[in-house]
């Protein structure tokens, strides 16, 4: 087995959280379980009356809390939607390995 071919870059999914949201509680928990399975997933968690935090809203302008930002880009606000999340990475890794992309 060679070890020629470099390692694709980890995923970064950032978490905007706010405090008392269930939603945030529920995703921070589901996110942290799949960063375990999967070493190539970093989770940032940022809580949401940070700089930072204030940042990110600002920018994205998220209708609910949870924040969720894949590699700096929106991914979803409020119930984290785990499905839409699997395909996602998912046709990362597809990519990753050489494979077609598609949308």
């Amino acid at each position: 087995m060679s070890l020629d071919r470099a390692l694709p870059p980890p995923t970064a999914i950032t978490l905007v959280t706010a405090p008392g949201c269930h939603f945030c509680e529920d995703a921070h928990k589901t996110l942290t379980e799949l960063t375990h399975r999967d070493p190539s997933l970093v989770l940032q968690l940022v809580e949401a009356a940070t700089p930072l935090g204030t940042a990110l809203i600002s920018a994205h302008r998220p209708a609910m809390n949870p924040l969720v930002l894949v590699d700096g880009r929106y991914f979803s606000a409020g119930r984290l939607p785990r499905r839409k999340l699997e395909a996602l990475l998912s046709r990362r890794e597809s990519v990753a390995a050489g494979g077609v992309r598609n949308g």
